[in-house]
């Protein structure tokens, strides 16, 4: 089973792919993240960020994407613009065809460590030893999304976003 993991946000997104193999066991297929530049008009970053999406949809042909769900925001200026970033993730999944899952920090932090008030570099290190990775991936949203889908993976409770999915032509 291949999961995309996403970390959406309109200025950076950062995504990660796993592979579950026989078992239990990961492997870390891909991360990074899209970025998209700051002088560009909001709509046209969104744009990007799609085309980007349906790259990583069609070359990793995942069976699952985990995305990251925003839960509260204390600042609305911020929180508006990874909502669309998160939308446009989730039409490009649907239309892709593919079940999408979300969850909380809190529930990806529990999945992975067992404690959902871990603090970030923990959640860090312990992505790279379950992943059995080098270093410690980086840029801070490319790992959360490996995050989002080791907690995919691992089978946490989050809530499917859509039960069967009907791929859009």
């Amino acid at each position: 089973m291949i999961i995309l993991g996403i970390d959406p946000g309109t200025a950076r997104t950062g995504f990660g792919v796993v592979q579950k193999e026989q078992g239990s066991a990961l492997r870390c297929l891909a991360f990074g993240c899209i970025e998209t530049p700051k002088e560009d008009k909001p709509e046209h970053r969104l744009l990007l960020l799609e085309k980007e999406v349906q790259k990583l949809l069609r070359k990793y042909r995942p069976d699952l994407v985990g995305i990251e769900k925003l839960f509260f925001a204390r600042n609305v200026s911020t929180a508006l613009p990874v909502s669309e970033a998160r939308g446009v993730v989730l039409v490009s999944a649907s239309r892709a065809g593919v079940p999408v899952m979300e969850f909380t920090p809190l529930q990806v932090k529990m999945a992975i460590g067992g404690y959902g008030r871990a603090e970030k570099r923990q959640v860090q290190r312990m992505v790279k030893e379950i992943l059995g990775l080098a270093l410690i991936p980086e840029p801070d949203d490319a790992a959360d999304a490996l995050g989002v889908a080791i907690a995919c993976s691992l089978g946490a409770k989050a809530v499917p976003m859509v039960d069967k999915p009907t791929p859009l032509d």
